[in-house]
């Protein structure tokens, strides 16, 4: 009876055991310096290829330059696809690479700095399937296009790997595990790893890079008297100088309606015309409820049947009558648009080449009967409601925003992006100085009201502050074309609503604190732009004007 009970046992064992064999034969591994090697990651200091490579090419120390190549090599003694295997052998092969890949760790001396669950879409199916090496770079000096570099610039820039990697000696260590999302988040084991010594030189910086900026006459605002906490300003001069934050290009703080800092970097000054991109979306929702407070739109519940024959537009269906002015403003009108999904018919990208963006934008499909429900950031929507402004507004809507919103504002230099038809595009691309960026953020704080005259209805701006999205969990919020963020600082929370555009752009209008805060930068498509401006801004700019 006991010997009956072992086997069906082992026979237990052997069947659970043998689940977790390959479902996809890997390639043979046959190189000299992976079979030593093997589940490790090796570092090299220039690109070589797999068949040339020799184990006194791996690298353990180097001097750490931004400028130079830095690349790693993993060997693995099995693909990614039979690692999943082992999470969950239920699923294909074809739905493991829809659901996992490899999961990246970096560590500084010991700290781990940032946790990476990579992209599904990074890495071809063919080589997850077969690979049981592959080659990433880290810092390329020719450029090199790859997801590694963004990855190891959102560890780096974003995730405070530059601030931990400061100067002396440091020990970097990198880890990778399989992943699964089947939708609870499944990791295995390490498959590879490995460190590296690195020195990181000292950087001489002038003082006057440090010091902080005298605001010059004439800037059309009072100067503050506040103080403000210096030395916060001059260490964030100094990683500015240093390269540590990149790309920003100017700074001011509106603390009580008057200028308590103003400063520039990256050859860039009072005068520069700065190119915030989707910032102007913001500038889209006050000119609408500029309108409707004159009375040339009804409301934001008006319906895009009243300004267009939708049926003369592809994909017609009657769910496209219901979307309303709102539901652009909102990103939540139900058209097949994501900006952040390549695939996405309706993305961007899709636009800009064609030769009518509103047409783009009505041809496309709904994929949602009730508009107002589902959020996407959607640039085309914004584009509608450009269109709309300017065929309702007397003399278009260029003429209306000079007269209603920028005169007022004493705004004289700026620079529209067009349309194709030659309209001013409220989907981004709106230049203007540091300053008058500010001046539109202190008219929202101020409720609509700019040197005692009533520009914006006061309504209108609640209705703009107020999050309509309290549910997602991806996102703080968004409100008619202005996100919402929580600034926190110590055990405070600073509420604040916000324009923002690609490359690390910001007007940021507090809640509860007078205080108004525009970041220009140009990173544009850089995986660390918005995280480096929201650092400046919660662990630099937040502490000096609020010292006590």
């Amino acid at each position: 009876m006991k010997s009956i009970l072992l086997f069906v046992f082992f026979l237990g064992f052997g069947f659970s055991f043998g689940q977790f064999k390959n479902i996809i034969n890997p390639e043979a591994i046959v190189h000299p310096v992976q079979k030593k090697y093997l589940n490790k990651i090796v570092f090299l200091d220039k690109t070589i290829p797999l068949d040339q490579l020799k184990e006194s090419d791996i690298i353990t120390a180097t001097e750490f330059q931004e400028d130079k190549d830095l690349d790693i090599r993993i060997f693995m003694d099995n693909s990614l696809v039979n690692y999943l295997h082992q999470l969950d052998p239920s699923l294909s092969p074809d739905e493991f690479l829809k659901k996992g890949n490899y999961q990246f760790s970096f560590y500084v001396d010991g700290k781990l700095m940032y946790t990476e669950n990579l992209n599904t879409g990074a890495g071809t199916p063919d080589d997850k399937k077969k690979k049981t090496t592959f080659r990433i770079p880290l810092l390329s000096s020719k450029n090199e296009d790859s997801w590694g570099r963004y990855m190891w610039m959102r560890f780096y820039l974003g995730n405070g790997g530059i601030d931990a990697l400061e100067e002396g000696n440091h020990v970097l260590r990198i880890e990778i595990k399989p992943y699964l999302k089947t939708p609870a988040l499944k990791t295995g084991n390490i498959i590879a790893a490995g460190e590296i010594q690195l020195k990181i030189p000292h950087k001489n910086i002038p003082e006057q890079q440090i010091a902080i900026q005298k605001i010059q006459a004439n800037s059309g605002w009072k100067i503050s008297s506040e103080k403000l906490n210096e030395e916060k300003i001059r260490i964030l001069n100094r990683k500015i100088a240093e390269n540590r934050f990149r790309e920003i290009t100017g700074i001011a703080v509106i603390k009580n309606e008057k200028l308590l800092l103003e400063e520039y970097f990256s050859n860039s000054g009072r005068d520069s015309l700065q190119d915030t991109r989707s910032v102007g979306k913001s500038f889209a929702s006050a000119l609408t409820g500029i309108a409707i407070h004159d009375g040339y739109l009804k409301s934001e519940n008006q319906m895009l049947k009243e300004f267009y024959d939708l049926k003369q537009f592809k994909n017609y269906s009657p769910a496209k009558d219901s979307i309303t002015i709102k539901s652009l403003l909102t990103m939540s009108s139900g058209f097949d648009g994501n900006d952040s999904d390549e695939n996405s018919p309706g993305n961007e990208e899709n636009m800009y080449p064609t030769e009518n963006w509103v047409k783009f934008a009505l041809d496309l499909p709904v994929t949602q009967s009730k508009p107002g429900k589902t959020w996407n950031y959607f640039t085309a929507g914004v584009v509608m409601t450009g269109d709309i402004l300017d065929k309702t507004v007397p003399e278009g809507l260029e003429s209306y925003a000079a007269k209603k919103l920028f005169q007022p504002l004493g705004i004289t230099d700026y620079k529209w992006q067009f349309t194709p038809q030659q309209k001013p595009s409220l989907a981004g691309g709106l230049r203007m100085r540091v300053l008058d960026f500010a001046k539109f953020g202190q008219l929202y704080k101020n409720n609509g009201i700019w040197n005692g005259k009533n520009i914006i209805d006061k309504n209108w701006i609640k209705k703009s502050f107020t999050n309509y999205f309290p549910n997602d969990q991806d996102f703080e919020g968004y409100g008619y074309l202005f996100w919402r963020k929580i600034y926190k600082v110590g055990n405070r929370n600073f509420e604040a609503y916000q324009s923002s555009g690609n490359g690390g752009n910001k007007i940021i209008i507090f809640i509860e604190i007078p205080v108004v805060i525009v970041v220009t930068a140009k990173a544009y498509n850089k995986p660390y732009a918005h995280i480096q401006t929201d650092k400046i801004v919660q662990e630099y700019l937040l502490p000096a004007i609020n010292n006590k």
